[in-house]
């Protein structure tokens, strides 16, 4: 007889087998070749933090979110991906639809975790795949502005809520968090990530990050599909003790004072808002628990295995398990 916590591991692993791996993982070998460390290898800061995928999927959609408030990024999701729901008539509705928008957090998934753990092979391979990719989403927005994801500005912009994203979900949830230098050298690595992609004069550091995103403030707005899907406009099936509201909370908590502004968010109190990001950083982690290390992960600690690797190791990293002080570590710039 399994007890729950064996239960709910079974569970989270079946989904993540059936919904996440087999259907985006496909091509994908992390066990070979022998000694390839890829991109990184043990030892980077991307390994460290790229090994908790509840956070990894947590700061995807903070990334995602701060995206939208770029209106070209949300008519690329109209035009070029099943994200934005539509009509029968086949007219955009603006809101987004649960089933594309799960099929763009696979393949993020298994872009961020081929490019982290995969041999270099492979991560040069998805790399090119998703570039290719961009290069087709071009087009005219209905206030009669072009887009056109190949563009410089635009990609560093991209680039900049993504390493955002990822970088504030490990800072305020992971249970051993990089902070200070160390988190900067997550930044800096990720740049080869962003170079792949076709990226030229990125961010390196967590400040010159925040910068780029506050810098293109002038080009932002808030759209129809961003404004209904946050906040009060969530609907009341949406709500739930880990619902939609939940996470839609947990997102908001983490943006720049100048993105929150944008959608009128307000911290509550201090002890408030302490409860509540103890909840969230206990669902995130509980998660992790009874998922166990990525099969991925463990697969690329195999193949580098016996190699000789000049970069320190995780346990020389400043780590800590206060998910408090970790948080206040992460307040964003005004």
């Amino acid at each position: 007889m399994q007890l729950p916590h064996q239960l709910l591991q079974h569970r989270l692993t079946r989904f993540y087998d059936d919904e996440v791996r087999s259907r985006y993982f496909r091509g994908l070998d992390f066990a070979g070749p022998q000694g390839d460390p890829g991109w990184f290898g043990p030892g980077s800061a991307v390994w460290h933090v790229h090994s908790h995928m509840p956070a990894l999927v947590f700061g995807l959609q903070c990334a995602a979110y701060l995206e939208r408030f770029d209106p070209s990024i949300f008519w690329m999701g109209v035009d070029h991906s099943r994200i934005v729901a539509h009509a029968e008539d086949g007219e955009p509705t603006g809101l987004v639809d649960p089933e594309g928008a799960a099929v763009r957090l696979g393949h993020s998934v298994s872009f961020f975790i081929a490019t982290a753990y995969g041999s270099t092979a492979d991560a040069e391979r998805v790399a090119r795949t998703v570039r290719a990719m961009h290069h087709t989403v071009k087009g005219v927005r209905p206030d009669g502005l072009g887009y056109d994801a190949d563009d410089a500005d635009w990609l560093r912009w991209n680039y900049a809520t993504v390493v955002w994203g990822l970088a504030t979900a490990h800072e305020y949830y992971h249970p051993n968090p990089l902070r200070g230098k160390k988190i900067d050298r997550y930044y800096g690595e990720f740049v080869k990530v962003g170079h792949a992609l076709g990226g030229t004069d990125l961010p390196h550091t967590k400040a010159e990050t925040l910068e780029c995103l506050h810098s293109y403030l002038p080009k932002l707005a808030l759209t129809y599909g961003a404004a209904m899907a946050t906040g009060p406009n969530l609907s009341a099936s949406e709500s739930g003790p880990f619902g939609a509201d939940f996470i839609d909370w947990a997102i908001r908590d983490t943006l720049p004072s100048w993105a929150a502004a944008m959608v009128m968010h307000r911290a509550p109190n201090p002890i408030e808002r302490t409860i509540r990001q103890a909840s969230v950083w206990a669902v995130i982690n509980g998660i992790h628990t009874a998922m166990g290390p990525l099969p991925e992960f463990r697969l690329a600690q195999k193949r580098v295995s016996g190699r000789r690797v000049g970069a320190p190791s995780a346990p020389e990293y400043e780590l800590g398990s206060d998910p408090v002080r970790s948080r206040a570590k992460a307040e964003q710039m005004a």
